[in-house]
């Protein structure tokens, strides 16, 4: 199993999303998975890079994450890319439903991890970046870092 310092067990991250999105607001959700895909992913093996999330009939659907087969899977292994039902309140679809039906927003995996045994998936109501944001978020991201690095040597003096 894999941990992280903080003590939380994120298992895959999207390392992208906050790279391509504002992220406005982040759902907990579980996941409806098969015995050898919790496996294979508490062993590491999900990327949630281009992965996202689509309503349909009410349902929502999480897209495009690989889960690699499970080594010691044989006929329990299912498609790594299938379709993966989210697991939410009715409630809460029907916001995600307000959210989605607005011009530019959509959902997005942000990270996934192991709560209380269960596998759940950080789910973030995003709107879409253009260049120039992604640029800005760069180059405030290095003046930071300059920063940074200057305090850290003045106080070695």
């Amino acid at each position: 199993m894999v941990k992280n310092k903080k003590g939380n067990n994120t298992l895959a991250q999207n390392r992208k999303a906050r790279h391509d999105y504002f992220v406005e607001e982040v759902y907990e959700v579980g996941v409806a998975l098969v015995g050898t895909e919790v496996k294979s992913i508490r062993a590491g093996k999900a990327n949630l890079k281009d992965s996202y999330a689509q309503i349909k009939n009410g349902e929502v659907f999480l897209c495009n994450m690989h889960v690699s087969p499970y080594e010691q899977g044989n006929i329990f292994n299912k498609d790594p890319l299938r379709q993966r039902k989210l697991l939410l309140h009715k409630n809460e679809i029907l916001k995600l439903i307000g959210y989605t039906a607005q011009e530019g927003y959509t959902l997005v995996p942000l990270s996934l991890y192991l709560k209380k045994g269960r596998v759940k998936v950080a789910l973030g109501v995003a709107k879409g970046k253009k260049d120039y944001d992604k640029r800005q978020a760069i180059a405030e991201k290095s003046a930071k870092r300059d920063i940074e690095r200057r305090i850290k040597d003045n106080m070695r003096y």
